[in-house]
Order: C-alpha cells, then sequence, then structure tokens
C-alpha cells in the first residue's frame, strides 16, 4: 500500500500515516514509562515491607531497581525526540514525492537519510521486542502470587513460600521468603500494593506492545516511503534525459532551418 503518499493525494499534505505511528509511539511510550516506573516503586514497597529486604552497600535489587527508574526516564526522553524525527523526516519524504514534477529536487542525501532511519527503526523494533519479552517476567510472577493471594482458601493448610532466592533477588545466603498461613502472607494480600503494582506492571507491558506495532508501522511507512522516493530519482533522471534530448533536438532542427534559409537566401 501506498501509506503516506496515497494519505498526501487523499487528505491533504499531512503525513496521517506517519502522524497515527507517532500517537500510538507516544501513547505506548507513556503507558510504559509510568506504569513501569508506578509498579517498580510498589515492588520496592512490597520488598521492603514484606520480605524485610533492606538497602545494601553492593548492588542489590533495590539499587537495580532505582537504575531501571533512571532508565525509563531516559526512553521517555529518547522517544519522545525520535517521535519528532520520524514526524519531521514523514513530512520531508512525502513533500519529496509530491513535489517531484515541481521546483524540489530529491538529493542522495535524502535518501541515505531515510535508509538510516530505517535501519536505527528496526534496531529499536528489536529492542522493544526484548522490552516487551522482559516486561512480561514481573507480570508472571506477580501473577501467581495474586493468584495465590485470590485462592486463599484453596491453599489452606498447604505450607507455600514465596522464596527472592528463586527469582534471583537476593543471594543464596540470604533468607527472604513469605509463606502462606503467616501474618505478613496475609497482610501482603490485602494491601492495595500488591493489587495496584500487579496491574501496574500488567499496563506498562500493554505499553511495550504498542510500542512495538508503532516500530512495525513506522518501518512499512518508512520502507514505502523510500521505495517511492527511490522510484521518483529514477523519474527524475528520466525526466531531465529526455527533456535534455528534446531540447537536443530543438537546437538542431534550428539550425538546420537556419542553414536552409541562408542557402535559399
Amino acid at each position: 500500500m501506498r501509506w503516506d503518499l496515497c494519505c498526501v493525494k487523499c487528505l491533504g499534505v499531512l503525513p496521517y500515516a506517519s502522524l497515527f505511528a507517532t500517537i500510538l509511539l507516544y501513547a505506548g511510550v507513556a503507558l510504559f514509562c509510568g506504569c513501569g516506573h508506578e509498579a517498580l516503586s510498589g515492588t520496592v514497597t512490597i520488598l521492603q515491607n514484606y520480605f524485610e529486604v533492606v538497602r545494601a552497600e553492593t548492588l542489590d535489587v533495590l539499587t537495580m531497581i532505582d537504575i531501571l527508574k533512571y532508565v525509563i526516564y531516559g526512553v521517555a526522553a529518547a522517544f519522545f525526540v525520535y517521535g519528532i524525527l520520524l514526524m519531521v523526516e514523514g513530512f520531508f519524504t512525502t513533500g519529496a514525492i509530491r513535489d517531484l514534477y515541481g521546483d524540489f529536487k530529491i538529493t542522495a542525501c535524502g535518501r541515505c537519510v531515510s535508509a538510516w532511519f530505517i535501519m536505527l527503526t528496526y534496531i529499536f523494533f528489536l529492542a522493544w521486542l526484548g522490552v516487551t519479552a522482559f516486561t512480561s517476567l514481573p507480570v508472571f510472577m506477580y501473577f501467581n502470587i495474586w493468584t495465590i493471594c485470590q485462592n486463599t482458601t484453596v491453599v489452606e493448610g498447604a505450607n507455600l513460600c514465596l522464596d527472592l532466592r528463586q527469582f534471583g533477588m537476593v543471594t543464596i545466603g540470604e533468607e527472604r521468603k513469605v509463606c502462606t498461613g503467616s501474618e505478613k502472607f496475609f497482610k501482603m494480600c490485602e494491601s492495595n500494593e500488591l493489587d495496584m503494582t500487579f496491574h501496574l506492571f500488567v499496563c506498562a507491558l500493554a505499553g511495550a506492545g504498542a510500542a512495538v506495532i508503532a516500530m512495525v508501522h513506522y518501518l512499512m511507512v518508512l520502507s514505502a516511503n523510500w521505495a517511492y522516493v527511490k522510484d521518483a530519482c529514477r523519474m527524475q533522471k528520466y525526466e531531465d534525459i529526455k527533456s535534455k534530448e528534446e531540447q537536443e533536438l530543438h537546437d538542431i532542427h534550428s539550425t538546420r532551418s537556419k542553414e536552409r534559409l541562408n542557402a535559399y537566401t
């Protein structure tokens, strides 16, 4: 399909396909960053209140969570700028196609920039796939805990424990666990932190998925625009050669006409 080109012809000069992808990207990144940040804060509260995890001078799980929060800040800022750059590229690319037969000329630099954006967007697409897979891990963990809490009557009498060593959050020598039937387990299940953190991670996963879809949409738009810009360049060269040949033929006819006129005179 002729994504931005068709939109420009039908609806005006605005690259609506790029605009839709940008809105989807901003929505996905905002959902992932906002919900992910709050979910990490809720995780810290749960670890400190119910698993009695304390901060250490070395690199521990709480320090890693703080690092992830700063990474989220960087992701939000970077993709805000990247979305603007892709929108600007969409404007220039569709403008280059639209004004093919006008004064605007497509340069080799513009084609290289389009190809560079395609490569960069593909790398970001793979990165967001990894982020989506990584975000699914805490969703799975919290889903198991949330399911156990929702079925406390079923697990009553069974000695089930949630041990952080199973998830690699603490070292083997540290024993940080909460078992069913304990007071901490019931307090954790009745608290708002667990339910809220679980649903925030689900929303963050949905945001990462939306960012993946936005990257795919961008790839389709950029690839289509680059292909049509490439065809437009070939058309430009053909028109230039044709115009040059017509001018040469016109000059030859003019010269012959003048020679015949001089011979007749």
